[in-house]
């Protein structure tokens, strides 16, 4: 510990310094472990109430003092003990005594007065009265009956009993109602009821004054009274004469504080009038009159208030004054009061007492509570004790008085010396942050003060300097710490009587720091908010670090339940369901026991506006109606604009209709309305969010009926019939009549001919004009008309009467040859009168006579295309070349078609066949193929041959050398190519040709073999449930033979491709050709309802079968094998199935699982297994089955389907290519063509639409369904299993 030094003065004190410390004031607490005089600390006020319905009151004397003080009591001035009073009981090492309620404690009136005494005084508390109510009652009498003649003044007197204030008096009758008051009744402060003058209507039996004690709850009544006014024929009118006060002077003296109040009534006849004045100055701003002007009221009234006032009565025949004399009186108050100290024995003592009030206060010296006799007090009532000794010690009084009040101080004289008392631990801890003040306590006690000062342990001299502060009870504070402020502290203390130290110990931390503060956001209602907020602070805080979060300075309290809101985690506040209730500010608070910081973020709620308030309505008319509104909150969104809506009660009550909108910076809207309405409005807000809910409804407002304001709209004129005209309207809408017995005029006449007009008053919204001639213009006029007149003057609007058939056909006609497909038809117009209409147009009609290579003539279906317009030309397409037309031509109107033309025949020219219809291979061995073919169906003129080529597509860089066949024979439908490659894959190409030129060519693959192997064709479907099987060569994508195309590979080849169907699931199989068993491929199917295509993993083509499950029973498939896993146009195979209803699958439910069924089904695979190997025997020793006799048998390729010779080997049906591009035989790539479309002709007037609301220019009857087709676009030959 570290010893005082003792350096110069530092502790060693000269005269002037113990003077400087022989007393000193007593702002620092005296220990309790100091001998010290009695202190009164707590007592009851010095006017207290018992009100009888209280079950006890206390009366409160609570001292401190060393040793404990005794407590006595005074009663009105003589000694009281309680303890003498079992009603009474006393708290412990207390003054403070306890008076039960028993219904009889008058006795305890009175005034209190307590002391506390130990060895050193006395002291004293101030006195407390304390006051027992009695229950205040109205003397029991019987009250005369007063009489009056009318228009003398009566005073009706109250004479209230005494009472707990405040009192408020009440003039009643029996049935509680209130006694009206005026200039001519009054009730005064007193609580008499003055009436200036009576009226006869004052005679009654009942006026009861009621007196109020609301302090004890009470309300007393007098016994009623009753006043007769006697009629009389002559009623004098009479100067004033003042009620109250009486004379013309009066004195009245009041405390400063309270309310002055000054009263005058006055009789007279008529009622005189009370006029306030103040003779000596102005009546204050706070002046207030009351009891219509009979009362003046100042409230708080100072001593600006003393003074002259006066009151005048006056009525038509004088005035009365009276003078009020205001004198402001005010209870003792301190000037001086004398203070508790400490004094140093042989120190002098001084004790000032000095008040103020009016009337001037006496001043009375008591020591410990007993008068001052034997010590001088100076006339400015100062007393001063010199030298004084221990015993000297005492509590000096100085009371004040006046009529006003009384005040009392006490002032402790303590007189000691004791040496320095540390009253603070050592060795304390103290611990703050950086950038804070801290403050290191040494609260030390002694007589005299003593002196302190602080050392640090690595400092040879005291702390000093504009960073460090000593207070006056020795406490160290040390401002904006660092932390090289760490360490160990020392306090010095002592005075003359002694020395003493302790020591402190100071820990600097690192502040708290908010390093990721929340950021305002904006959300909108009913989304999520979150605040996230991150802090560092010092490891040795960790233990009492927290985050905590306020809305608006109010604490978040987080109860986790399934209705809360709000959640934090790891520092994160979330918000869910946000109203705009939450939006306000957010506070993150990271504190430690040492510091806090935080971040405040703003929480933007938008929303759409709330709805607008306080509709009213102002400007009425009857046209129009102004509506004012107040906008709703707009959620921090600026409202755009208001909608206003109406309903009406007639038409279609409670239905809104929108009627105006006006921007969002208006608040009223001038509305125009229809009449005989009675509408109701509401409003709504919209900003970005979007549009508020409506206002509640206006009031509503109702308009007188008037004319209409608005003409019918929408006429249209038909002429359905020649002779007629209908003309039709859309009626007004019921809100638009504006009256009742609307109706419409139809006015009427012919354009250019009639000048005076039809007109006729209809009820309906359609009207007939017949007997019209045909096809005339007429002007028309719709003008409404209710019981309150005609609407505005209708416009005219022009129309024609009915048509009628043309009656002449186009003249003519004629045919130009455009090529052996389209024509081009000319004719001349029919003149516009013969058309007796509006020209729609022209129809051309066509058909078909005969093919040239047929002689037999027919009539196939008619064809038929619209030219709409004025015109005499039309472009046919999609004829048939080498054929015989016949076509006629006609006008049509709104009518219908005019007559026909002639016919005019023409023939088409020879054109380039279609592709042949079948190609197929026949049969193959090691080094030729045999094909077979079907000559088109469509030859298009006369065949002069064909041309077959073929080429190598094994896989390789580039494609072989195209060889060309040429066969003039038309006899001969089979060739055999020879010469070819051991085991290789060919792709051939057949065209028909005529004079014209060839065709499109089909085309067909085939592979040669090599020496003794052979494939058989036979495919397991692996699913003894399905019913449809449909079986295919493979198709593949037509290739020019010319065409350079680099295939890196081929896709891999197939061999009798099958597909099968239950009700959920497809079965695909296949056999595969060459050596390629390890290659893979996918298959894609699409539900032809829903069109979406799903697309299998890859399967490889050595699994012979796949099986599709999952699939919609009796539903339509389509089905494609593709060496890709995406859609494309390219595919090695496709077909549609369509898979079993749910009906028919219930037949086949059970029956796999029979025995009999099971054994039919491994017979028919054994039969199937022994053909096989009989056409493996057969095709190694070159043998062929009779192929005439199947032709015999089926002459129709078509039905057919795949020859008997060609059993076992490749299936020779028709590649089937998806939509897409075509290679021709030049290499030539050209778009898919449909045989229908009209592009380029009709002079591009096609895109139009004839009277029945069909597309102008295509083909009126159905094309032709032939065979089925084997062109690039068609689907393949399909051979059906039963």
């Amino acid at each position: 510990m570290k010893t005082l030094r003792n350096a110069g003065v530092s502790f060693s004190f000269s005269l002037s310094a113990t003077l400087c410390l022989l007393h000193w004031t007593a702002a620092l607490d005296i220990p309790l472990e100091v001998e010290q005089l009695p202190t009164i600390t707590e007592q009851s006020p010095t006017s207290q109430v018992a009100f009888p319905f209280d079950e006890k009151f206390t009366i409160k004397c609570e001292a401190k003092g060393n040793p404990h003080p005794e407590f006595k009591w005074t009663k009105d001035g003589q000694p009281f003990d309680p303890s003498d009073d079992p009603r009474v009981t006393i708290v412990e090492n207390s003054g403070t005594f306890i008076i039960g309620n028993n219904g009889n404690i008058s006795e305890f009136q009175g005034v209190y007065r307590c002391s506390a005494t130990n060895k050193l005084g006395t002291a004293i508390s101030e006195e407390i009265e304390i006051i027992i109510p009695t229950i205040p009652k109205f003397p029991k009498e019987k009250n005369p009956p007063i009489t009056v003649e009318e228009g003398n003044a009566v005073v009706l007197q109250c004479n209230p009993p005494k009472g707990i204030p405040p009192l408020k008096i009440h003039w009643m009758t029996i049935g509680l109602q209130h006694i009206d008051q005026d200039e001519r009744v009054s009730v005064g402060l007193n609580g008499d009821l003055y009436f200036s003058n009576v009226l006869e209507k004052d005679s009654r039996r009942d006026y009861c004054c009621f007196a109020a004690f609301p302090r004890i709850r009470t309300i007393v009544q007098k016994t009623p009274m009753t006043l007769i006014v006697n009629r009389t024929n002559s009623i004098l009118q009479r100067r004033p004469k003042l009620l109250t006060p009486s004379g013309g002077h009066s004195t009245i003296s009041i405390v400063k504080g309270d309310t002055l109040q000054l009263e005058c009534i006055a009789e007279g006849l008529p009622t005189p009038k009370i006029e306030w004045t103040r003779l000596d100055g102005d009546l204050p701003k706070r002046a207030a009159f009351q009891n219509l002007g009979k009362l003046l009221e100042i409230p708080e009234v100072t001593e600006a208030e003393n003074g002259l006032y006066q009151c005048n009565a006056a009525n038509a025949l004088g005035k009365v004054p009276h003078n009020f004399q205001v004198t402001v009186e005010e209870p003792p108050r301190w000037l001086s009061k004398p203070e508790s100290m400490i004094y140093t024995i042989g120190s002098d003592v001084t004790l000032d007492c000095k008040a103020a009030g009016k009337p001037e206060p006496t001043i009375q010296w008591k020591v410990n509570g007993v008068p001052l006799r034997n010590m001088p007090v100076s006339t400015d009532n100062q007393i001063v004790r010199r030298d004084v000794k221990i015993n000297d010690s005492a509590v000096y009084q100085c009371e004040a008085s006046n009529k006003r009040g009384t005040i009392l101080a006490s002032a402790n004289i303590l007189v000691m010396n004791l040496p320095p008392m540390l009253l603070t631990d050592n060795n304390l801890e103290y611990a703050t942050v950086e950038g804070k003040d801290v403050l290191l306590d040494c609260k030390v006690f002694g007589s005299p003060h003593p002196v302190v000062e602080w050392d640090r342990e690595d400092s040879a001299s005291p702390v000093q300097g504009p960073k460090y502060s000593i207070y006056e009870n020795g406490s160290l504070n040390i401002k904006n710490t660092v932390k090289e402020d760490s360490g160990l502290y020392t306090c010095l203390t002592g005075n003359t009587e002694g020395k003493a130290a302790i020591t402190a110990i100071l820990d600097i931390r690192d502040a708290t720091q908010i390093v990721e503060p929340p950021e305002n956001i904006k959300v909108l209602r009913g989304s999520t908010a979150q605040f996230t907020c991150g802090a560092k602070y010092d490891s040795a805080s960790a233990n009492d670090f927290q985050v905590s979060w306020n809305k608006d300075n109010k604490d978040i309290t987080f109860i986790h339940t399934d209705k809360s809101r709000f959640y934090v985690e790891d520092g994160v506040l979330q918000i869910i369901n946000v109203s705009t209730e939450d939006e306000g500010n957010y506070t993150c608070v990271a504190s430690t026991a040492l510091d806090q910081a935080q971040e405040t973020a703003v929480l933007i709620v938008l929303d759409v506006p709330d709805p607008p308030e306080d509709l009213k309505l102002s400007e009425p008319k009857n046209t129009s109606v102004r509506l004012n509104w107040t906008p709703g909150n707009s959620h921090n969104k600026p409202i755009i604009e208001f909608i206003v809506e109406y309903e009406e009660s007639r038409w279609k009550p409670r239905d809104w209709h929108e009627l105006v909108r006006v921007p969002g910076n208006h608040t009223s809207a001038l509305l125009k309305l229809h009449g005989h309405v009675n509408y109701q409005f509401r409003v709504s807000a919209v900003n970005e969010i979007g549009r508020s809910q409506p206002s509640d409804p206006s009031d509503r407002y109702k308009t007188l009926p008037r004319a209409p304001e608005n003409n019918p709209g929408g006429i249209v004129m038909e002429g359905n019939l020649p002779n007629e005209i209908h003309i039709k309207w859309e009626p007004l809408k019921p809100i638009e009549q504006n009256g009742p017995g609307l109706e419409y005029k139809v006015s009427w006449r012919r354009k250019g001919v009639e000048d005076n007009w039809n007109e006729e008053i209809v009820k309906r919204h359609s009207f007939f004009i017949r007997n019209t001639p045909t096809f005339e213009p007429y002007e028309i006029q719709i003008q409404a008309v209710n019981h309150l007149g005609f609407g505005p003057r209708p416009k005219v609007v022009t129309g024609y009467s009915g048509e009628d058939f043309p009656e002449s056909a186009p003249q003519n006609v004629a045919v130009e040859i455009i090529n052996s497909t389209v024509i081009k038809v000319n004719w001349l117009r029919v003149p516009q009168e013969n058309i007796r209409g509006h020209l729609g147009g022209y129809r051309v009609h066509w058909w078909k006579v005969r093919s040239l290579l047929e002689v037999k003539r027919g009539h196939s279906e008619k064809h038929s295309l619209i030219f709409p317009g004025d015109r005499n030309h039309g472009m046919v397409p999609g004829l048939k070349p080498f054929s015989e037309y016949s076509l006629i031509v006609m006008a049509f109107n709104g009518r219908g078609n005019g007559p026909a033309s002639e016919p005019f025949t023409f023939k088409t020219p020879e054109g380039v066949p279609e592709h042949p219809a079948l190609l197929r291979v026949a049969s193959f061995n090691k080094d030729s193929i045999t094909l077979l073919w079907v000559p088109p169906l469509e030859p298009n003129g006369i065949l002069t041959g064909h041309i077959l080529q073929y080429q190598l597509i094994n896989d390789m860089e580039e494609l072989g050398n195209l060889h060309n066949i040429t066969i003039s024979d038309l006899t001969v439908t089979r060739w055999k190519v020879g010469g070819l490659e051991t085991n290789s894959k060919y792709k051939f190409y057949m065209s028909a040709c005529t004079r014209v030129g060839c065709g499109k060519p089909i085309t067909e693959e085939g592979i040669t073999t090599m020496e003794g192997d052979f494939t058989s064709s036979a495919a397991a479907t692996g699913d003894t449930n399905f019913r449809h099987i449909t079986t295919l060569s493979i198709p593949t994508t037509t290739l020019s033979p010319v065409a350079n195309v680099s295939l890196s590979s081929i896709e891999p080849t197939l061999l009798n491709i099958s597909s099968s169907v239950s009700d959920t699931k497809a079965n695909i199989s296949w056999i595969t050709g060459m050596a390629q068993k390890e290659s893979e491929f996918f298959i894609a199917y699409m539900n032809n309802r829903k069109g979406n295509w799903k697309i299998s993993e890859a399967v490889n083509i050595s699994q012979n079968f796949h099986i599709i499950e999952g699939l919609d029973p009796g539903s339509e498939y389509t089905i494609r094998l593709m060496t890709k896993n995406w859609v494309d146009n390219t595919s090695i195979f496709e077909d549609v199935v369509e898979t079993r209803g749910k009906a028919y699958a219930g037949i086949y439910d059970g029956i796999s699982t029979q025995g009999w069924f099971i054994g039919v089904m491994c017979a028919v695979a054994l039969l199937t297994l022994t053909m096989l190997i009989a056409c493996f025997v057969q095709r190694n020793k070159g043998g062929k089955y009779s192929v005439k006799e199947k032709e015999d048998l089926h002459p129709d390729l078509e039905s057919q389907g795949i020859n008997d010779d060609t059993f076992c080997e490749y299936s020779d049906n028709d590649e089937k290519p998806l939509k897409g591009s075509l290679q021709s035989l030049d290499g030539e790539i050209k778009a898919a063509e449909s045989g229908d479309s009209l592009a380029g002709y009709g002079d591009g007037e096609h895109d139009q639409f004839n009277e029945d609301g069909s597309f102008i220019g295509e083909y009126a009857a159905h094309t032709n369904k032939g065979p089925v087709g084997v062109n690039g676009n068609s689907k393949g030959l399909h051979q059906v299993t039963a």
